[in-house]
């Protein structure tokens, strides 16, 4: 089994144990790594609600504008921002992403320059995630699993801009029409926030 297909199998039964009565309205993937190293990635697969996006409006008093408080990954409550199950860090999809990152000529040790293939690393556990989320899609596990249609909102905890490219790139448009408001990037733009 690839690394990929080890992921995609298990998000399906993470969102499959996913409360279906909870007023979920985002599958959320944090994209991370074991102590920033892009040897040592991993996804946290979780979900935030309605209520939670309720409550972190009204702590923010942000009635006007929810976009921030129901879409950005810093108003997540913590299934959303540390996820359920965290998929890499555990000792078999660890083992897997090690085999193929050496299969693929991406590995390197502590003693070697990277040459680049820390970003090619990056860039792979990237489609790694918008697979995942697209299988979840594609297979009918979130509607099955929550009863509709659902974001899966992909998020990089040390590459926020590519938030949007990820999370588009990963659902149906429609699903994501309202995360991708043209003012959303203008809101997680650097010093906008101060």
């Amino acid at each position: 089994m690839s690394f990929a297909e080890y992921v995609e199998r298990v998000a399906g039964e993470v969102v499959g144990a996913f409360p279906a009565d909870a007023g979920i309205y985002a599958v959320t993937f944090r994209i991370d790594s074991v102590d920033q190293d892009p040897r040592l990635p991993y996804v946290a697969i979780g979900y935030t609600t309605e209520a939670d996006a309720a409550r972190s409006a009204q702590q923010a008093q942000q009635a006007s504008d929810g976009w921030e408080t129901r879409w950005s990954y810093a108003y997540f409550p913590g299934t959303g921002l540390e996820g359920v199950r965290a998929v890499g860090r555990d000792p078999e999809g660890a083992e897997a992403h090690r085999r193929e990152a050496e299969s693929r000529g991406l590995r390197y040790e502590d003693d070697e320059e990277p040459d680049g293939r820390d970003d090619l690393l990056i860039e792979w556990f990237h489609e790694v995630c918008v697979g995942a989320a697209r299988r979840l899609h594609l297979s009918g596990r979130i509607v099955e699993a929550l009863g509709r249609p659902t974001p899966v909102i992909l998020y990089d905890m040390f590459e926020p801009d590519a938030m949007f490219e990820l999370t588009s790139a990963a659902n149906p448009a429609e699903l994501v029409a309202d995360f991708m408001r043209e003012d959303a990037a203008e809101s997680l733009a650097p010093g906008s926030r101060e």
